[in-house]
């Protein structure tokens, strides 16, 4: 096709055709173009909070005039290194890829273009060019989105440590794009290039063919279930992408929150029951329940409320509404949660033999909450549930928990778990939704001559059901091994 000789003649990029592109090479920008999101800011916010907490945040924020003065008036790669250095100095390069790869993901998978991913993704070789340093976006892009090639700006670091500047030939912007493409790609050249700036056209005028994305044309991003591959792991505690706004009010939110946070807990020690549900309503916290509460019967083998795992207060939260302080059991629990918790909680020891005698011992005094899962989930979807509940009573009780969570996940797979409880409760108005479904009939269980597994899946799916999610074989080991590169088995709860 013919060139145009300048970016504000091309076409834009629901005009590109995406059939027979397989043998095609397509070289796009990142922000604006691959991403809906124009500002980089959100994503390095992101980067600043999780590693560098509230304080590292708070200096990124007052930069950011800054960064948009150099960015509008000097050039974009002088603005971008204000960001970079600001969010960068000091970190280690060890946290910048666990973020890189257990955070950033879920955020940016929430944020790609319809038009340029459709055209993208129809390409055999993709290769992405952005201002935002590699080390930040290479695991997205070549995870969730199937690039082969991710060309970024490079930090410099110095022990391990990054120094907040960058590698010659500086920032990948304007011209220096252009030359990473040639060097790359010097015969033959890619056949689709994408952008949405003056900047790009520097090297999409080196495509074959150029198309842009029009900045002032909003579009609805991309749905997370159209990628190549869903996030369903991911770690960090923000909920919401930090846009400027969003990164003040958690800022101003974050000692109100603590101070909330606090009595909310403190509510749940030292409030009796028959009344903890009404104050914690007063204070902010939501309960919506479903179901029939099945009172406790003395005399009896006790319940076994099997729940869907949401956070470390879901064992709390089900005895709350049930107004009795029934046992839990957990594979690891940090000691401060230990300590205030108001219910007794038995650490499993992932000795099926010993820990099924002490689930059967439990159950003959009473009432028992367990989490099959093992682990929490914040997406949409079931981890597999263990079967060893299923072998040790007939008297099953499927609980449907979900959890909402406006600004803080009160989870961590990395982090201070002994903060986990804090985080949740620091959450404005967070709210637990529990649905008591009906006691799983005798046909159903081991009695009725059913194995423990197939009352395990079946357990699952009609939690999974009731709460419209997604089974899944993954355990919590796949889960720890994604975020954390272990395990998830802690050998000493005073260190978790």
């Amino acid at each position: 096709m013919a060139k145009e000789d300048s970016f504000s003649s091309l076409k834009t990029i629901d005009k590109c055709q995406s059939t027979d592109r397989e043998n095609n090479i397509i070289a796009v920008d990142m922000n604006g173009t691959l991403l809906t999101q124009q500002s980089p800011f959100p994503y390095f916010a992101l980067v600043a909070y999780e590693i560098g907490g509230i304080l590292r945040l708070l200096f990124l924020l007052l930069t950011y005039p800054l960064a948009k003065f150099f960015y509008h008036f000097v050039s974009e790669s002088a603005g971008i290194r204000v960001i970079i250095f600001s969010t960068f100095v000091g970190m280690k390069i060890s946290d910048i890829k666990w973020v890189a790869k257990a955070v950033l993901p879920k955020f940016y998978s929430a944020d790609v273009h319809p038009d340029t991913w459709r055209v993208f993704s129809s390409c055999d070789k993709r290769c992405v060019l952005t201002t935002t340093p590699r080390i930040m976006v290479e695991p997205f892009l070549k995870e969730y989105l199937g690039a082969n090639l991710v060309i970024g700006t490079e930090i410099s670091s110095i022990k391990g440590f990054a120094t907040g500047f960058v590698k010659k030939p500086g920032v990948l912007s304007g011209k220096n794009k252009a030359e990473a493409l040639r060097h790359e790609f010097p015969n033959p050249t890619p056949n689709i290039g994408v952008g949405d700036s003056e900047n790009d056209y520097l090297f999409m005028k080196i495509c074959k063919e150029s198309y842009k994305v029009d900045a002032k044309t909003k579009v609805e991003p991309l749905s997370c279930e159209k990628l190549p591959k869903v996030v369903i792991f991911h770690d960090g505690r923000i909920v919401q992408k930090l846009t400027p706004f969003m990164a003040l009010l958690v800022i101003i939110w974050t000692p109100i929150g603590l101070i909330l946070a606090c009595l909310r807990i403190l509510a749940s020690i030292t409030i009796p029951w028959s009344i903890l549900t009404y104050v914690i309503w007063i204070l902010g916290v939501r309960i919506k329940v479903k179901g029939n509460l099945f009172p406790f019967t003395k005399g009896q083998s006790g319940l076994l409320f099997v729940c869907s795992h949401r956070t470390v207060l879901d064992a709390t939260f089900v005895a709350g509404v049930l107004h009795r302080r029934i046992t839990t059991v957990s594979y690891s629990i940090s000691r401060l949660s230990e300590i205030i918790s108001p219910i007794k909680t038995t650490p499993l020891s992932r000795d099926r033999v010993k820990d099924a005698a002490l689930i059967k011992k439990t159950l003959e005094e009473g009432d028992l909450i367990i989490c099959p899962e093992g682990t929490t989930c914040r997406e949409p979807f079931l981890l597999r549930f263990s079967a060893l509940f299923a072998d040790l009573s007939n008297e099953l009780v499927p609980v449907a928990i979900s959890v909402k969570m406006g600004m803080f996940y009160g989870t961590t797979a990395r982090g201070s778990k002994w903060m986990d409880p804090f985080y949740f409760m620091m959450n404005p108005s967070p709210c637990y939704e529990l649905n008591f479904l009906d006691k799983l009939p005798y046909e159903l269980t081991r009695r009725g001559g059913k194995t423990s597994v197939e009352v395990a899946n079946y357990v699952q799916r009609l939690i999974a059901s009731t709460l419209s999610f997604k089974c899944t074989n993954l355990t919590r080991k796949d889960k720890y091994m994604a975020l954390a590169g272990n395990d998830g088995v802690v050998e000493n709860k005073k260190n978790n």
